[in-house]
């Protein structure tokens, strides 16, 4: 379906636009000059109040007779699934309808010079730092982020006069009707891959099938583009073999075509050096080094000079959630949020915190709330990811019935097994439990690490309160 433009304005009508990424692209339609409505189930600020400011209805709940009888398209979002009563209200009546990716796609992203970042870990952060190098550079790109950017203040900017769109590519599938990985739709330029592990035990059998999805993105890199992958990931090597794009290899080690060395870990940033020139950046760890060399690298293959790209680097201030301080009690006691879940992302998230507080016990406080997470996928890894810590307090797993209990991940186990390793854990049934096992268990000064991709009940504040 050919979408017009803004000459001849369309009707979209969002099915689940109140989801972050959703709401967002409305709003930028709007503001092209389409109209724009939709529905949801959950309607409440802040997204409801930010589309209720630019003028956009939102029907609830669900029902058939919500869609307009006037509408040209149906964007139906990725949390949609058969069964909902306007989703069977399209098919059945064959109204013309679109998943979100495809929307950008057609609206937003054709003749652009489009930069995709992907990756099991660090998307956002490295998505972020693009976008703030471009910005820096003064191109004041579009971008579409699956976060809060400090720099920007909102995750999504989009319809401006620029050339440039940077993208977070996601793996997870586009739609119920379309099983493809979300990112395979953003005409891709230049694509950034970070790393690649199992994960999604939801839609991906195993890691195969994770790299499958990664070889057709790069199979329509161009052949003018350029592909960044982390040289030091075998499985990120493997995908890029044969690509017909120009292939740079970032990592330290030395067959990489962009060497990272000289690094330091100091308590308030990190120093590396990639082709002759320090690079510092307010972040902690081996990881976000990794990030920051593959944004500058994302942006160099981009024409954007070298020495401007490095002054503006320290100027990045982070995404939020992401090793991000929530607040500091009388005792000295620090509560850090971390959208980590994944083993791996923990693990170097633990060792980012103990070169930013040395010598401070180290509390890791998780919540087994992702799909893959909830699952017996890591039931080994997790232990290892976690003795990183002094002490680790784990929830049992959110709405258990939603995974075959032989298939559930079994958070008992995982405490016992890092007791096993010398390390003080427990496994409580929730946020509240865990605030008054370290009310017991925590001392002055200690580094609590909270690691979740929900809202965990509001642990965070709780734990300032009563720490």
């Amino acid at each position: 379906m050919t979408m017009r433009t803004t000459e001849d304005p369309k009707h979209f009508y969002f099915m689940g636009i109140c989801g972050t990424a959703m709401g967002a692209v409305a709003a930028a339609l709007k503001d092209l000059g389409h109209r724009v409505s939709g529905s949801d189930n959950g309607v409440y600020p802040p997204m409801s109040t930010f589309l209720a400011a630019k003028g956009i209805s939102i029907q609830a709940p669900f029902a058939a007779s919500n869609i307009p009888a006037d509408a040209d398209c149906i964007v139906i979002g990725n949390a949609m699934s058969r069964g909902n009563a306007e989703v069977e209200e399209v098919l059945n009546r064959k109204l013309a309808y679109l998943s979100l990716p495809e929307v950008l796609k057609q609206q937003f992203l054709h003749g652009k010079r489009n930069l995709v970042v992907t990756g099991t870990h660090g998307k956002t952060t490295t998505t972020s730092m693009l976008a703030w190098l471009l910005e820096s550079a003064g191109e004041s790109p579009d971008f579409m982020i699956g976060g809060l950017p400090a720099n920007f203040g909102m995750g999504c900017r989009l319809g401006g006069p620029t050339e440039f769109v940077i993208l977070e590519g996601d793996e997870y599938d586009t739609a119920f009707f379309d099983k493809r990985s979300k990112f395979v739709h953003y005409l891709p330029g230049v694509v950034v891959v970070n790393n690649i592990e199992f994960d999604h035990a939801d839609i991906f059998a195993d890691l195969e099938a994770i790299k499958l999805s990664f070889k057709r993105l790069l199979n329509i890199v161009p052949s003018n583009g350029a592909v960044v992958i982390n040289g030091d990931d075998v499985n990120c090597r493997v995908v890029a073999a044969g690509c017909l794009a120009r292939v740079i290899q970032v990592g330290f080690g030395e067959h990489c075509d962009v060497r990272i060395t000289g690094v330091e870990y100091l308590p308030e940033s990190s120093r590396f050096v990639i082709e002759g020139k320090t690079c510092e950046i307010a972040m902690a760890g081996e990881f976000n080094v990794r990030n920051a060399a593959m944004a500058l690298t994302a942006a160099r293959a981009s024409g954007f000079d070298l020495d401007l790209l490095v002054s503006a680097l320290p100027g990045f201030r982070g995404v939020a959630r992401r090793q991000e301080v929530r607040g500091e009690t009388s005792r000295g006691m620090v509560v850090i949020d971390d959208f980590g879940h994944h083993p791996t992302a923990m693990r170097e998230a633990l060792s980012a915190m103990r070169n930013k507080f040395p010598g401070r016990r180290l509390w890791a406080i998780f919540e087994p709330r992702s799909n893959t997470t909830r699952r017996r996928v890591f039931q080994d890894d997790l232990p290892e990811a976690l003795s990183g810590a002094d002490g680790v307090c784990i929830a049992s797993v959110p709405n258990p019935e939603k995974v075959a209990a032989e298939n559930r991940l079994d958070p008992d186990l995982v405490a016992r097994d890092l007791v096993a390793r010398g390390v003080a854990a427990f496994h409580e049934p929730d946020a509240d439990a865990i605030v008054n096992r370290l009310q017991q268990q925590a001392r002055d000064g200690d580094v609590l690490i909270v690691f979740s991709n929900g809202g965990f009940d509001r642990i965070h504040d709780k734990l300032l309160a009563a720490l």
